[in-house]
C-alpha cells in the first residue's frame, strides 16, 4: 500500500514539474529600451542646422519579445526617415543588440520633419563626388547606432513576463485629412499640405483617411509593460525651425506616458502617406497643442476600450516576405549620376544622392523585408516607406476578422509609396521628385501584404 501511494506521490511530482516545466518553455517576456536620439546644436535636420533644443527631445523607443524563436524587435524612432544602407545599419545594430537575426527587426520613423534623415548610400555618393552630404552626414547617426545596440542590450536584463495582450482602437477626431484633392476629371487639382493657409482648400472634405488610432498593450498580471500605439497622418504642425521636436503625435506620446507611467508608450506612423492634418491646420503654432490633445484623447480612448486576453510564447508568430519594389521610370543612374557629377543645386534639393542610392539597390536586385508579427488575434504589418493609407485600409479590409494594426515609413528609400491609379492622376506624391517606385508597386506589396495575413 506504501508502496503503491510513494508511486501515486512520485507520478504527481513528475506531473506538476512536467507541468511547470511546460509553463516555464511557453512563457513570454517583454524588454523595453527607451533613448535620447536628439541631435546636438550645430548638426543638421533633414532641412536644416540645429539652432536649439526645444522642451521635448527625440526619442528612439521599442519592444524585444523573448521566447517564440529568436528574439523579435520593433523600434520606432523620432526621425524623419532612415534609408536605403542607413536601415540596414539601424537593423544589424539592434539585431546585435538583442542577440537575433536582421530579418526579426522592424526599425521604423515617426517622419518627423525637424529631425535628422540618414541615408548611408546618399551619404557615400556625396563624399565619393567631394560634395557636402550636409542632412546626409552620418557622424551622428553612427554614434546613435553604437548606443542604441547597447540599449536594446542593456534592456533583456530587464525583461518581465508578459501574460496578457491588450488590444483596443477609437476614432480620432479633427486630426487626419487627404491632401490629394481630386477634380471633377478624376485628377488631383489641388494638394492640401499639412499646414494649410487656404480656407477654401481646408473646407474641402475630409476624404480618404483611417479615422483609427489602434493600441496595442503587454501585461504582466495587473501592470502594464508597454503600449504600442499606431495611427495614419504626415506628423507636422509646422517645421524648419531649426529645433529638433517630435511634434504633436511626440506632444501626444508624452500626455499618455503621464497617464499611464508604469509602460513605456511607443508610437508608429501608419501608412499616413497621403494624409496630413492640413484640413484643421493652418500653421499656426497653437495647433502643435491642439492636434496633440485631439490625438492623445483618441489614445485615451482606445485604452479605456482595451480588451484583454491571455498570451504565451505559442500565441507569438513572425512571418516575412521579401519583395523586389520596382524603381520608377524616371530614375536613371546615367542622368542621376551625370547631375551628382555636375553638381546640380535641383539635384540636391529633390533629394537625388537618395534617389540614385535607392536605384543601384533596385539593379543590384535588393530586396525589402516586408513583415507581420502575429499576437493571439491580432496583425501587425511592417511596410517601407510613405505609403499610401489605401494600403492600410485594404489590409484591414482583407481580415476583418482579425485586429490589424500597420506601421509604415520603414526603410525611406522608396519614398512616397502611392496606389496604381494614384500615378495617373497626378499630385505631388506620385511626382518624380517624391516617388521612387513605379505604379505597380501597389501589386507586389499588395501580393505581400495577402501572403502575410493569410488571406483566403
Amino acid at each position: 500500500m506504501i508502496h503503491r501511494i510513494g508511486l501515486a506521490v512520485a507520478a504527481f511530482g513528475f506531473f506538476v514539474l512536467a507541468s511547470t516545466a511546460a509553463v516555464a518553455a511557453d512563457a513570454l517576456r517583454l524588454a523595453t529600451f527607451d533613448l535620447d536620439v536628439t541631435p546636438p546644436i550645430g548638426s543638421h535636420l533633414a532641412y536644416d542646422p540645429v539652432t536649439n533644443h526645444w522642451d521635448l527631445g527625440l526619442r528612439a523607443r521599442g519592444i524585444v519579445l523573448i521566447g517564440s524563436g529568436e528574439p523579435i524587435v520593433l523600434c520606432a524612432i523620432d526621425w524623419i526617415g532612415i534609408g536605403n544602407e542607413g536601415h540596414d545599419a539601424f537593423r544589424a545594430a539592434v539585431a546585435e543588440g538583442a542577440g537575433t537575426s536582421m530579418s526579426r527587426v522592424a526599425v521604423h520613423t515617426l517622419h518627423q520633419h525637424d529631425a535628422p534623415d540618414c541615408d548611408f548610400g546618399a551619404e557615400q555618393l556625396l563624399k565619393k563626388a567631394g560634395v557636402d552630404p550636409l542632412n546626409y552626414e552620418g557622424t551622428f547617426a553612427r554614434d546613435v547606432l553604437v548606443r542604441l545596440k547597447g540599449a536594446v542590450h542593456e534592456s533583456l536584463k530587464s525583461a518581465q513576463p508578459v501574460s496578457q495582450l491588450g488590444l483596443g482602437t477609437a476614432p480620432v477626431s479633427k486630426v487626419a485629412s487627404n491632401r490629394r484633392i481630386m477634380g471633377t476629371d478624376g485628377k488631383v487639382r489641388a494638394v492640401r499640405y499639412t499646414a494649410c493657409p487656404d480656407p477654401l482648400l481646408r473646407a474641402e472634405p475630409e476624404g480618404t483617411i483611417d479615422p483609427q488610432v489602434s493600441l496595442v498593450s503587454f501585461w504582466n498580471g495587473t501592470n502594464a509593460v508597454a503600449v504600442l500605439s499606431y495611427y495614419a497622418v504626415h506628423p507636422q504642425s509646422y517645421y524648419r525651425t531649426g529645433i529638433p521636436n517630435p511634434d504633436f503625435p511626440g506632444v501626444a506620446r508624452f500626455l499618455r506616458q503621464l497617464a499611464v507611467p508604469g509602460a513605456l508608450h511607443v508610437h508608429f506612423n501608419g501608412a499616413g502617406g497621403n494624409l496630413g492634418a492640413g484640413k484643421y491646420n493652418d500653421g499656426s503654432h497653437e495647433n502643435r497643442r491642439i492636434l496633440a490633445e485631439r490625438l492623445a484623447d483618441g489614445m485615451r480612448r482606445a485604452w479605456e476600450d482595451t480588451k484583454r486576453e491571455p498570451i504565451a510564447a505559442s500565441d507569438v508568430g513572425w512571418k516575412i516576405e521579401p519583395v523586389l519594389l520596382p524603381a520608377a521610370p524616371h530614375l536613371k543612374t546615367e542622368q542621376l549620376t551625370a547631375r551628382l557629377k555636375a553638381r546640380d543645386a535641383a539635384f540636391f534639393l529633390a533629394g537625388g544622392a537618395a534617389q540614385l542610392s535607392w536605384l543601384q539597390r533596385c539593379e543590384a536586385k535588393h530586396k525589402i523585408d516586408v513583415t507581420c508579427l502575429t499576437l493571439g488575434s491580432a496583425r501587425l504589418l511592417h511596410l517601407p516607406g510613405e505609403l499610401f493609407v489605401e494600403y492600410q485600409l485594404a489590409a484591414k479590409a482583407a481580415r476583418p476578422d482579425r485586429f490589424v494594426a500597420m506601421a509604415a515609413y520603414g526603410d525611406y528609400g522608396p519614398g512616397y509609396i502611392g496606389t496604381e491609379i494614384a500615378y495617373s492622376q497626378g499630385g505631388y506624391e506620385t511626382g518624380p521628385n517624391a516617388s521612387n517606385v513605379a505604379p505597380q508597386v501597389e501589386g507586389v506589396l499588395m501580393g505581400a501584404i495577402r501572403k502575410l495575413l493569410e488571406v483566403p
